[in-house]
């Protein structure tokens, strides 16, 4: 069973907009067995969706589409598929009622344009869209079946949840599909590849095993697909395998991120952190706190980007500072302890360092950063050089702030 994705809009054909929903309906697909043959995306031009709706039903057997539904002229999807479907545009009595229960909502009454979303073609599955005004749109056609959606993220994902998945579940037999992960960090993808090539070199055909690249990190995906009965084992024995093998470099059994897999080790030991961020901005504090819970271990911290608030927030001495610079061992390592000092954590991450692309100097070029992990009795800090890229520079060193930390826990 296979299924196509096509996304409609000038946006995303620009840069406008990056293409998040594709990304997302391909992941949810996969987990039910229903494998993605191609995903698109096209302009708001007619003849251009016609094409690609003529193209994607030739490689697939649903396709999914999303964008165009909204109430201006440029919004064309719904009026394309009418025609394509030889059918005309019929009010739809509940998404007309919708429409008018949203707008009550905000006190604000429904205008022409607004009611219009209600007219959908009359031979069309009306989906009710739970989080807007735009329905989606189900047509069978010659056994192929078209589900068109809001290109608005949210609205899509709730359709999605709680009418398309669980219709394709029901009418769709695909495959079983289980998937197995790995996070490493601190080792290259090459490295990882060359350290585990026998286990690799094992595995039976229907389990394939994926590397996904991060800056700093490579998750390991292992699929396997089943077509009949299946034993849950035989995955679970080659991914024990491998995290045996790569153990030095494993953070997470599980598909979650680096930062989400600190907190939960830091929850489980009971322990707090806190951060003192100069080059990074707080971007190591945004990684914690964009996990739900985060507050159980993540204390707060301080983004220090001065001379002076480096003093006032963490007590880093002024000596300290014009002697050796605020891009140093010494410096970080003061930083790290002031944060221990004054947020009362069991853990402290602290980084000073050259983003970029200027500020250099030949002692110190750009993408010199420094980091120190502290506990009560202890500091453990090192140098990095990386390259001349700004939001390069913070990403690194953000990923290898958080491994020294883990490193750190694990040692005690």
């Amino acid at each position: 069973m296979y299924a196509e994705i096509i996304t409609i809009g000038d946006e995303i054909l620009i840069g406008q907009i990056v293409d998040t929903n594709s990304a997302w309906m391909a992941q949810q697909l996969n987990e039910i067995g229903i494998k993605v043959k191609q995903i698109s995306s096209v302009s708001d031009d007619k003849q251009h969706i016609l094409d690609a709706l003529d193209e994607a039903r030739k490689r697939a057997d649903i396709i999914l589409i999303t964008g165009g539904l909204g109430p201006t002229k440029d919004d064309i999807t719904k009026h394309t598929l009418a025609e394509y479907f030889k059918s005309e545009l019929v009010l739809n009595e509940e998404a007309l009622a919708n429409v008018e229960r949203i707008f009550a909502r905000f006190n604000r009454p429904v205008t022409e344009v607004n009611r219009k979303q209600a007219e959908l073609p009359s031979n069309c599955i009306v989906i009710q869209n739970p989080q807007g005004t735009a329905p989606a749109m189900h047509f069978i056609d010659n056994g192929k079946h078209f589900f068109s959606m809001p290109g608005v993220p949210f609205e899509m994902k709730s359709i999605m949840e709680t009418s398309v998945l669980p219709y394709l579940k029901q009418n769709f037999i695909g495959n079983t599909v289980i998937h197995e992960n790995i996070l490493t960090v601190g080792i290259g993808e090459s490295f990882l590849a060359s350290e585990i090539e026998d286990i690799e070199n094992d595995l039976p055909k229907h389990i394939k095993l994926a590397y996904l690249p991060k800056l700093g990190q490579v998750r390991l995906r292992l699929t396997a697909s089943y077509d009949k009965e299946y034993d849950s084992n035989e995955i679970l024995s080659f991914k024990n395998r491998i995290a045996e093998r790569a153990s030095k470099h494993v953070v997470a059994l599980e598909d979650i991120s680096f930062e989400e897999a600190i907190l939960k080790l830091l929850i489980s030991k009971n322990k707090t952190v806190s951060t003192a961020e100069s080059c990074t901005g707080g971007y190591i504090g945004h990684l914690f706190t964009s996990i739900a819970g985060s507050s159980k271990a993540y204390e707060g911290g301080a983004i220090s980007y001065s001379y002076d608030l480096k003093k006032s927030m963490l007590g880093v001495q002024q000596h300290t500072l014009d002697t050796y610079g605020a891009v140093s061992q010494e410096t970080v390592e003061e930083m790290a302890k002031g944060a221990i000092n004054h947020f009362n954590t069991d853990y402290s991450i602290a980084c000073s360092g050259i983003a970029g692309p200027s500020g250099g100097t030949e002692d110190k070029p750009v993408g010199t950063v420094w980091i120190a992990v502290a506990t009560e009795n202890r500091v453990v800090s090192k140098k990095f050089v990386f390259g001349n890229l700004r939001l390069q520079n913070i990403e690194r060193t953000a990923i290898q702030a958080l491994y020294m930390l883990f490193r750190v826990i694990k040692e005690e």
